[in-house]
């Protein structure tokens, strides 16, 4: 099954071979037109999805044919031995589709390759949207600096970590030399395309992010690049813009995820995410106000037997924060979620019949902004 706006997709299944059964929190999908994103896709149980060259060539075969059938605009991209990223553009609201599209005709053809069946891809792909005034050249950065996030380049997590630290100390020239040859020398990303080491195929768009770079000719804007990419090889990759996000799935300013917001369309008792971007409290802000309203402590009443408080935030989260049966039941101490139901459903009917508990109900709505 799938719902679909035109802003906004719900995917229910896995990608690859195979059907996946297992119920599971489902991510956020914003499908914009003309949007942004920052998109990747690992492989399941981290394991490789390509195996030689010839992989990797026909996977840029599929990438050069989803940017002719779904008018996608790839900015910049990087195949890894077990994940790939790429930057992209969506003019049209359909980055679901391309992505489902290119993620399973890839595993067809590698399991068929391969002699293999099931899943090749560990669940769906990720997509952040970005704001790319802000964070495409960086994003780009980003992708482009895969391949030399080496331990042995001493750019790995564990290392980058240390140099932040003021631990690390300055790499050795030899070092340094060998972190370029590396980051020069990849075939599998954009990266040579961008700073002239290689011909760009016809579906890759480099001239939007090298127009940022430096005015003037393309030889110029070019060299602005390699130096803003190769800075952060000599001198240690910056901290990743991940701290940055929104609910997992926004890279921008206040005003961007607030125009991010007032789109957003989808499922909240499935999806987390999707409270935490749209701005409806959590449990914790529902218990809070609930314990205003009776002047007690929410321990001291949480379990007491009739009692209209903690009906009264059960109802409240369930009917205005999206949130499931059995998610609230863990919430309020790990009751079963037959309890949760009966308690909305027994607040719900004293409402009818009570004035009292209709004023809480309101009132609990207005401290909660809702």
């Amino acid at each position: 099954m799938r719902v679909t706006s035109s802003i906004f997709t719900k995917e229910l299944t896995g990608h690859g071979c195979g059907c996946r059964l297992a119920r599971m929190a489902r991510p956020i999908r914003i499908d914009l037109a003309g949007g942004w994103y920052h998109v990747t896709s690992r492989g399941n149980e981290r394991k490789a999805i390509y195996h030689h060259d010839r992989d990797r060539l026909h996977w840029l075969e599929l990438l050069e044919e989803m940017t002719a059938s779904y008018g996608v605009r790839i900015h910049a991209y990087v195949l890894m031995s077990n994940h790939y990223h790429l930057l992209l553009q969506t003019p049209r609201a359909n980055l679901s589709r391309a992505m489902q599209w290119l993620n399973v005709s890839y595993s067809i053809w590698f399991n068929k390759r391969h002699r293999r069946v099931g899943h090749l891809f560990q669940g769906r792909f990720k997509a952040i949207v970005v704001n790319p005034d802000e964070w495409a050249v960086g994003l780009s950065r980003y992708v482009h600096l895969n391949p030399v996030r080496l331990g042995r380049l001493g750019l790995d997590k564990a290392s980058q970590k240390l140099i932040r630290a003021g631990l690390g100390g300055k790499p050795e020239a030899e070092v340094v030399r060998e972190r370029i040859r590396e980051l020069r020398g990849y075939r599998w990303s954009s990266y040579r395309a961008y700073v002239g080491l290689a011909q760009a195929p016809p579906w890759l768009v480099c001239n939007w992010l090298l127009g940022r770079m430096a005015a003037g000719p393309r030889r110029r804007k070019r060299t602005a690049y390699r130096a803003y990419v190769e800075e952060a090889v000599r001198e240690g990759l910056e901290e990743t813009p991940w701290e940055q996000l929104q609910a997992g799935v926004a890279l921008g300013g206040t005003e961007f995820v607030g125009r991010i917001r007032s789109k957003l369309r989808g499922d909240p008792k499935e999806q987390p995410g999707w409270r935490e971007l749209k701005g409806v409290p959590g449990f914790e802000r529902v218990k809070s106000v609930v314990e205003e309203l009776k002047g007690e402590r929410w321990e001291n009443f949480r379990d007491r037997k009739g009692d209209w408080g903690r009906d009264l935030a059960l109802y409240m989260a369930r009917k205005h924060c999206g949130m499931g049966l059995r998610e609230l039941g863990v919430a309020v101490g790990g009751v079963g979620y037959t309890t949760v139901s009966m308690a909305v459903k027994r607040l719900e009917e004293q409402a009818t019949e009570s004035t009292r508990i209709q004023e809480l109900i309101g009132k609990a709505a207005r401290r909660l902004g809702l």
